[in-house]
């Protein structure tokens, strides 16, 4: 027997002899899980307490007094003080009969109103209305059984014989879900004069709207079959237009054209089915102990006290199939209602995609061109998902990161999502971003192939069988980290005034909407990089892969690991940012334990080591993180070649160049900021001993190419170096092309091939430091900056601009590498091609820098001359 607490102890119940006997028998099969785990504390002042629950019945009853029994709650079986009221308790949808008898509501207007009447000429009297949910398997776990998902709770009123199996069966897994206390009196003062009659109807109505969302938001909204929503989307008046005008395009009945449009929203649908997911809760549960040895959650709290009242469109990083899996199950074992889940088509493969669709996913192809038909259903049909208030996840990167960056954003959805909002401006928008983090991925073998050249294979129910040898592997851990959520109302009125005016026509674009989704894709991005988790790999995989062998010392990787925690402990990316609790040692040994890396035993020391093909599948583990440290690694580069510089270059620089870095690796701050992250950075590194200042901090100085602070600027800076072995590439082959001679197109082929040409020739690189796409963000970047414009015939002229940034390269980049490149792109050293600027361009940042700021850097040059010309000595 367990041993009652003090606050059962003093419990009294007024309950008759049979209640109480039946809740000692019901006992047993009954274990309760309180929400809040204190409800206590909700309560306020001494007023009587009166429980609301959502539906009349015995063992609700048996429930809530025991719940209020533990929590040292008033009882509801005893008398309402200053009441008839027999209970402190009351239903809002009662009704009478035994077993088989037949059911008929009642109104709970008349206990409501007795509370009302109980109060009148007494100002001093109040009494507190705390409504209570009850749910009885709401998800079954290990001790429930599989057949309990039958009786699991729903949105249908069940009968008692029901309701008896269901708490034979889920009683184990029964939640109480008590809420705050509303003060009758406050609520009668602030309606004024009203009659008891029309007032409890009032009270009724919005304790209704009250159960139904707290229902939502614990096991779901109340969707029907799917073929509900599919004639919402056919009767939608957009869809009927764009079916008579297939009809008539294409000469075919209006009735032949309805078919192809039912069957393109039935293939998009999903079918959303509780059972269904609570039986793939209870199936995941042991999948994810098989292969995770756990799985974390950081910030869901905030995520969770941010949603009530919003759409929520969940937008996570996605790195793996199991993304939406994991997301799915986390969010229902939290008490979250699951997303509907935005998921390619490919992934609708027999027996897998219908479990998919009953599980919330949605279809879309992949490309919406050459079928006017299909959009418009699309469309709607995620216009109907907001407008009925179902949450929504998609990716907004397109497809699945192989590299481990953040991709360029594709604005799809995103557009649909906002264009749905605003025909229908009911209910704000709140988009959750999440960064998910792994320790070893189980495609990390098909990205390498994938980035190598080899074609995409494509989804298959073969394939996918195929591929279960890999379940027999660990993963480590996973982290689940919710960033700081965007609210789509704030960010329209600051880019669109008039965004309530754009009307509800469907077909309506306005000029701004392109912005605003950028902007908007952009804040997500950015979000997701500053609720980065810090796991022990991807700390191993930034130091270890910045040496040549992919090989350290263990002192000398212990100590760079110390550094780099110290770094993200002492300048926090962002305070949604996790880092491992591991210490050095114990990263170490985590690192072996996992297999990423090997222990060499040497008489000097042991050496830790990346052997072969690992060495790729780890930078996917350096990229997740590679933005944390930019700002450090910019200022580590300044002094790969260079024992001196001057703090107002290191600054000068970092603004020319940050642009570029922003855009690749969504970064956070603006040119400001960024100086002031980049300042901070110097600052500890001082502190640090990496760096020595003089000339009242404006002279920096590291120490000679073999001192330990050497090495570890230049492990930090090897992290970033290829970034800016890329932009050297693309700048240097438009200026030794010229002006007026290449397209966009033929820039990022001749840049792949120069990057993919040093990688063989040169020490194994990255595999995304030849990726098109990358090249491709730095050309635009240029092009956005007006450095860089497409001409009359389609090719690109530029600014002198350009010439600068390539002999600012001279400060960071080898003169090696430098030499490669040229070579390889045809270039002649260090000649270039003439300067011009075209008249009607801006100036950039480089042409415009601040006089003053020259005259400084001179005056410091001038005061250190006996040292070494200033960003000129070498080691």
């Amino acid at each position: 027997m367990p041993t009652m607490t003090t606050a059962e102890s003093t419990y009294r119940s007024r309950a008759p002899w049979w209640f109480n006997l039946a809740g000692h028998l019901l006992e047993p099969w009954v274990r309760i899980r309180r929400d809040p785990a204190e409800p206590a504390g909700l309560l306020q002042g001494d007023a009587p307490v009166c429980y609301v629950i959502e539906r009349d019945g015995f063992s609700d009853a048996l429930i809530l007094d025991r719940a209020c029994r533990e929590a040292g709650l008033p009882s509801p079986m005893q008398p309402l003080p200053n009441t008839r009221r027999r209970r402190s308790v009351f239903a809002l949808a009662r009704r009478d009969g035994w077993l088989f008898g037949r059911n008929r509501k009642r109104s709970p207007n008349e206990p409501l109103g007795q509370l009302v009447r109980s109060l009148e000429g007494f100002p001093d009297r109040d009494i507190q209305i705390v409504p209570v949910s009850i749910y009885v398997g709401r998800a079954p776990t290990r001790e429930s059984g599989w057949f309990s998902v039958l009786f699991s709770e729903n949105w249908v009123v069940v009968g008692r014989f029901r309701r008896m199996l269901a708490l034979l069966l889920n009683g184990r897994d029964t939640v109480v879900h008590f809420s705050a206390p509303v003060s009758l009196r406050t609520v009668l003062n602030e309606e004024g004069e009203i009659r008891p009659e029309r007032f409890a109807r009032k009270m009724a109505r919005v304790l209704r709207t009250h159960f139904r969302r707290i229902r939502a938001a614990v096991i779901g909204p109340d969707l029907s079959h799917r073929r509900t929503v599919v004639d919402a989307v056919l009767n939608s008046e957009p869809v009927r237009t764009a079916i008579t005008a297939t009809a008539a395009k294409e000469n075919i009945s209006y009735g032949k054209s309805w078919e192809r449009a039912q069957k393109m929203a039935m293939e998009i649908a999903a079918d959303y089915s509780h059972p269904v997911v609570r039986s793939a809760s209870f199936l995941l549960r042991n999948f994810w102990n098989k292969l995770y040895d756990g799985i974390t959650m950081h910030h869901f709290d905030k995520a969770r006290a941010a949603a009530p009242g919003y759409e929520v469109v969940y937008v996570p990083s996605h790195r793996s199939h199991a993304d939406y899996l994991l997301m799915s199950y986390q969010l229902h074992a939290s008490g979250v209602v699951v997303p509907h889940i935005a998921a390619g088509v490919n992934l609708n493969l027999p027996l897998i995609g219908p479990i998919l669709r009953r599980g919330g996913a949605f279809f879309l192809r992949r490309s919406f061109k050459g079928n006017a038909l299909y959009p418009v259903v699309f469309n709607e049909y995620v216009a109907q998902l907001i407008d009925r208030g179902v949450p929504m996840e998609y990716f907004i990167e397109g497809g699945r990161s192989r590299t481990g960056r953040l991709l360029a954003p594709r604005a799809g959805m995103l557009a649909m999502t906002v264009r749905a909002y605003l025909r229908a401006p009911r209910r704000p928008v709140l988009f959750q971003p999440v960064y998910i983090g792994y320790e070893k991925l189980m495609e990390g073998k098909s990205y390498i192939g994938e980035l190598s050249g080899k074609p995409k294979e494509k989804e298959s129910l073969i394939g996918l069988l195929r591929g279960l040898g890999v379940l027999r592997q660990r993963y480590g851990h996973v982290a689940l980290n919710f960033g700081e959520p965007i609210e789509l109302n704030p960010l329209l009125d600051a880019m669109a005034g008039d965004w309530r005016e754009a009307g509800t026509d469907p077909n309506s674009k306005p000029e701004w909407l392109n912005a605003v989704v950028g902007k908007l894709a952009e804040k997500i991005q950015i979000n997701i990089n500053r609720a980065a988790d810090v796991n022990p790999i991807n700390l191993l995989a930034l130091a270890l892969l910045a040496t040549p062998k992919h090989a350290m010392a263990e002192n000398d990787l212990l100590a760079q690991l110390e550094l780099m925690k110290a770094l993200l402990e002492e300048l926090p990316y962002s305070d949604r940012m996790t880092l491992t609790p591991l210490d050095p040692s114990a990263i170490v040994a985590y690192g072996e334990q996992m297999g990423w890396i090997t222990r060499v035993n040497h008489p000097l020391g042991d050496v830790l080591t990346v052997e072969g093909e690992q060495a790729v599948l780890l930078s996917y583990f350096r990229n997740n993180v590679l933005h944390l440290t930019a700002a450090a690694a910019w200022v580590a580069c300044c002094f790969l070649n260079n024992r001196r510089m001057s703090r107002a270059s290191i600054l000068r620089l970092g603004r020319i160049i940050y642009p570029f870095i922003q855009g690749e690796l969504f970064l956070p701050w603006d040119s400001e900021g960024f100086g002031a992250q980049l300042q901070a950075t110097i600052d500890f590194f001082v502190r640090r001993g990496l760096l020595e200042a003089s000339g009242e901090g404006r002279l920096l100085e590291r120490g000679p190419g073999q001192d330990d602070a050497a090495y570890q600027l230049k492990v930090i800076a090897r992290s970033l170096i290829q970034a800016f072995e890329r932009y050297y590439i693309a700048i240097a082959a438009l200026v030794k092309n010229g002006p007026h001679t290449i397209t966009a197109a033929e820039l990022e082929n001749v840049c792949t091939l120069t990057a993919q040409r040093l990688s063989l020739l040169n020490e194994p690189s990255a595999p995304e430091f030849f990726d098109k796409a990358l090249f491709r963000g730095f050309i635009h970047k240029l092009r956005e900056g007006r450095v860089v414009w497409t001409d009359e015939e389609g090719k690109l002229d530029y600014t002198a601009a350009l010439e600068d940034m390539v002999r600012d390269a001279r400060v960071i980049l080898a003169r090696e590498m430098r030499h490669s490149i040229l070579k390889i792109t045809g270039g002649d050293s260090e000649k270039e091609a003439p300067r011009h600027t075209e008249p009607d361009v801006p100036p950039t940042p480089a042409e415009t820098m601040n006089t003053s700021e020259e005259l400084h850097e001179r005056h410091v040059i001038a005061e250190h001359r006996e040292h070494a010309p200033l960003d000129e000595e070498k080691d």
